[in-house]
């Protein structure tokens, strides 16, 4: 039995969905709140994903520094507006936006580790050098997400393979990955070979 599922199950309470509409199309926000912390996670459905047997799903962990101020160090908001795109296009889609900043480690630790990063270790073990976890994210709240909307088998648009089995290993079928292929900068192509050498992401460099 995989980590995540001896862990407690998180109790997330449903509260309020509204239309949202966005350049790349309407879709219907609705917040999921964790009951033990308070965190507000977010999920954008487009289209009518209820019909499909597997629709496209991407799981986003919270990136302020990537999402909100298109930060350089790394192709967070590049992939999120890429699955916008690819969701647009298709006129179907399921975003969740959970809360997980840093690969779970939390915003301050995030900057902690750019730090580090910055005198030359690699995102990996800036993250052991302050004793966390390379990837700390727990999937078990995504898994419910997509269980409350009564969806078990998806198209997962990831370049990580841990994604895809810690969804699987929560009884989420992964049909088909939907790679991400987004641009790298000189500025993070460091950060994307780590991603790629170490985390066995499937990036194009």
């Amino acid at each position: 039995m995989s980590d995540q599922n001896q862990q407690q199950q998180p109790e997330l309470i449903r509260s309020v969905t509204v239309p949202m509409p966005t350049d790349y199309g309407d879709f219907a926000m609705t917040v999921f709140t964790e009951a033990e912390t308070g965190k507000e996670h977010m999920l954008l459905v487009l289209g009518d994903v209820a019909s499909e047997t597997a629709p496209m799903v991407r799981i986003h962990s919270e990136c302020a520094t990537g999402d909100l101020f298109a930060s350089e160090r790394c192709d967070c908001g590049e992939q999120l507006q890429a699955s916008l795109r690819m969701m647009s296009e298709q006129g179907s889609g399921v975003l969740l936006y959970l809360r997980q900043e840093g690969r779970g480690i939390g915003l301050a630790n995030k900057l902690r580790a750019y730090q580090l990063q910055d005198q030359g270790l690699d995102t990996v073990d800036a993250n052991l050098a302050l004793g966390l976890p390379a990837d700390g994210r727990d999937y078990r709240i995504a898994a419910i997400m997509l269980e409350e909307l009564g969806i078990s088998e998806i198209r997962l648009l990831t370049n990580n393979p841990a994604k895809l089995t810690g969804l699987q290993a929560l009884g989420i079928r992964v049909r088909q990955r939907l790679p991400l292929q987004v641009r790298y900068r000189t500025r993070n192509l460091g950060y994307m070979k780590t991603k790629q050498q170490r985390m066995g992401h499937r990036v194009l460099l």
